[in-house]
């Protein structure tokens, strides 16, 4: 066989193995009651918030004194009212855009931003590997939480400055994943083979080293939607995330809790919608990875 005929076969072969690889993760998942559940739920509150304006709900902005704090069930509010008197369910539904956004836009920033840093200082190793590692194990002397609010303070109360704040957050230990996991794969034989017959670094990369270590960044970074979503809502519930009267559900506890002695269940519903929405997220990922076969 010519090595024309053999380099036009192996990315055949590449893509028959990678359709295998997704066909069976996708029946495994399947598989999964809790699983596919959780992507249903998860499923549908995006697309309520995607298309909330066209669900003929009450305008989420309107206000009437003379209508606070209705209960659920109240006539034409079908989850009351807030401490405004706006309509909760079309505050719920539209603040699950904010709240969804801000919890899915840093991890995706971070999951890149990461994952290159992370891809670099592994294959590289020695002063490379160094550099980034350490600079990223600086971060990781600071809770979580408390340089999310550090950063957010400093930049100012707003959507773009939650997001900023959030994606610093989780770079690192999206990097470090990303490097252990690459460090791991470079050691293999086949590197070693793809380095000796000559292919460069950016090369071997993205043929080799990528789709073996794609998996478990990305099982990794979909653990961390939902502890990013509850730090966005927890930055807006002290006043330096989203500002009012946007519909937020972080916000919205923020300015119910007040009304908790008075309407205690509409008070509650923003906090509910956080507690279902994180562990729907927390299980989706649980179920993609038993199903992509990603060890701990």
């Amino acid at each position: 066989m010519s090595m024309a005929a053999t380099e036009a076969k192996a990315p055949a072969e590449q893509v028959a193995k990678t359709k295998g690889y997704w066909s069976g993760v996708l029946k495994r998942f399947s598989r999964d009651p809790v699983a596919v559940t959780c992507a249903v739920i998860v499923l549908l509150l995006i697309l309520a918030a995607i298309f909330a304006p066209y669900l003929g709900l009450n305008d989420p902005y309107k206000a009437s004194m003379i209508k606070r704090l209705k209960p659920i069930g109240f006539p034409g509010f079908p989850l009351g009212t807030d401490e405004q008197g706006r309509d909760m369910l079309a505050r719920l539904l539209y603040g699950g855009r904010l709240t969804l956004f801000v919890g899915l836009m840093p991890v995706v920033f971070a999951f890149g931003i990461g994952s290159t840093l992370g891809l670099i200082a592994g294959y590289a190793g020695g002063w490379v590997n160094t550099i980034i590692m350490r600079t990223v194990d600086v971060f990781f002397a600071f809770p979580s939480v408390l340089l999310a609010i550090a950063i957010s303070g400093a930049l100012g109360a707003g959507i773009v400055n939650s997001i900023v704040s959030l994606t610093i957050v989780f770079i690192p230990p999206i990097a470090r994943v990303a490097e252990s996991a690459t460090s791991s794969v470079r050691a293999l034989d086949y590197i070693d083979a793809a380095r000796a017959s000559g292919g460069n670094a950016l090369t071997i990369i993205r043929v080799h080293v990528l789709g073996n270590v794609l998996g478990p960044i990305f099982v990794y970074a979909t653990s961390l939607t939902s502890v990013c979503m509850i730090l966005a809502a927890g930055l807006s519930f002290l006043g330096i995330g989203v500002r009012p009267p946007e519909p937020e559900w972080g916000l919205m506890l923020n300015t119910l809790r007040t009304a908790i002695y008075v309407n205690p269940w509409v008070a509650a519903l923003p906090g509910l919608m956080i507690f279902i929405t994180s562990l729907c997220l927390n299980l989706l990922s649980d179920g993609l990875r038993s199903a992509m076969n990603v060890k701990d």
